[in-house]
C-alpha cells in the first residue's frame, strides 16, 4: 500500500525508484489502454471481471496470504477495500467506454484529491480544490469550445472516484494488519464482487481462449508489474516525491489515449488535465509537512488491482 513512510534518501540514489514509479505509472495505462480491446467481445464489465480474476490468481500465487494469517484479523476493513477496489476498476472501465482515457483518468483522480482536502484544515488544500475543479470544468468541455463528452461517462468516472477515496480510507486498516498480502486479498475480494456482474454481461465470452492472452496481459501491465515496481520504489523515496510523480498519471493517460486508441482531446481538455495535475500534486506536496511524515501518498494511492 502507498502512503508508507520513507527515509530521505541520498539524490543520487532516487533515479532509479522514480524510473520504476514512472514505469509502473506507463505499465498501468498501457493496460488500460489494451482492456478497451476486449470491451467488443465482453463489454467493459467483462474485462473488468477478467482483469481482476486473473491479476487476483497471480497475485495469490506470489502473496500466498494464507502462510501470515494475522491474529484476529479485522475482516471488515479487508472487506471495504475489496469491495472498493471491485468498484474502482469497474466504474472506470465503465468510463474509459465512454470517454478518452485521459479524462477519465482526472476524473476518477478527484477521489484521492478529495480525500487529501476533506482530511487538511489547510487554506491551501481549498486552493487546490478549486483549481481542481476549474480543471474538470475544461475536461468536459465547459466553455471551451470542445465537444461535450458523454454525462454517463463522467457519472461512472465520479464513481470511480468515490470508489478511489474509500479505498484509500479502508487501505489503511487492512494493510496494518495484513502487510503484503493486502494487495492478494483486496483483488480477490473485488474479484468475487465483480465476476458475477461481468458473467451477467458477457456469459461464456469470458471463457473464449483467444480472449485469454489479451487478459492476461492486461491483468500483468494493470496489476502485477505496477504493484512489484512500487513496492521497490515507496522505501526508497520521499513520500512527498512519490505522490508528487504519481500525480502525473493523467498525463500517461493522455498520451497512451493518443497513441495507443488514437483518442484526441480537444486544447481546452488538455489544459484541463494539467490543471488536474497541477491540483493533484500540489496537493500532494503541501499536505506533506512535518507533522505528517506518512499521510502524503495518500494523494495518489492508486488501486493496486
Amino acid at each position: 500500500m502507498r502512503g508508507l513512510t520513507a527515509t530521505r534518501p541520498a539524490p543520487g540514489k532516487v533515479v532509479l525508484p522514480l524510473l520504476a514509479t514512472l514505469t509502473a505509472m506507463a505499465c498501468f495505462q498501457v493496460g488500460a489502454a489494451c482492456a478497451k480491446t476486449l470491451f467488443p467481445v465482453v463489454g467493459p464489465q467483462g474485462a473488468a471481471a477478467l482483469r481482476l480474476s486473473l491479476g487476483a490468481i497471480v497475485l495469490l500465487a506470489f502473496a500466498r496470504p494464507w502462510r501470515a494469517w494475522p491474529r484476529p484479523a479485522p475482516l471488515l476493513p479487508l472487506l471495504g477495500l475489496g469491495a472498493a477496489t471491485g468498484g474502482a476498476v469497474l466504474m472506470f472501465y465503465l468510463a474509459q467506454s465512454r470517454l478518452p482515457l485521459g479524462v477519465a483518468i482526472s476524473l476518477q483522480f478527484l477521489g484521492p484529491l478529495a480525500v487529501a482536502v476533506f482530511g487538511s484544515r489547510r487554506l491551501s488544500h481549498l486552493l487546490w480544490a478549486a483549481l481542481a475543479a476549474a480543471g474538470v470544468w475544461g475536461l468536459v468541455g465547459v466553455g471551451t469550445g470542445a465537444p461535450a463528452i458523454d454525462p454517463l461517462g463522467v457519472a461512472f468516472a465520479l464513481c470511480a472516484a468515490v470508489a478511489w477515496a474509500t479505498y484509500i480510507l479502508c487501505g489503511r486498516a487492512a494493510s496494518a494488519a495484513f502487510g503484503r498480502s493486502t494487495a492478494a486479498l483486496a483483488a480477490s475480494i473485488a474479484a468475487l464482487f465483480v465476476l458475477p456482474v461481468g458473467v451477467a454481461q458477457a456469459g461464456s465470452a469470458l471463457l473464449t481462449p483467444g480472449l485469454i492472452p489479451m487478459a492476461l496481459l492486461v491483468a500483468l501491465l494493470s496489476t502485477v508489474i505496477p504493484f512489484s515496481l512500487e513496492l521497490y520504489a515507496l522505501p526508497r523515496l520521499p513520500a512527498r516525491t512519490f505522490a508528487t510523480f504519481t500525480s502525473l498519471e493523467p498525463a500517461f493517460g493522455v498520451l497512451s489515449g493518443f497513441f495507443l486508441v488514437n483518442q484526441h482531446l480537444a486544447a481546452g481538455q488538455i489544459l484541463g488535465v494539467a490543471v488536474v495535475i497541477v491540483a493533484a500534486g500540489g496537493a500532494a506536496w503541501s499536505s506533506s509537512g512535518k507533522r505528517q511524515p506518512a499521510a502524503t501518498a495518500d494523494i495518489a494511492d492508486a488501486p493496486l488491482t
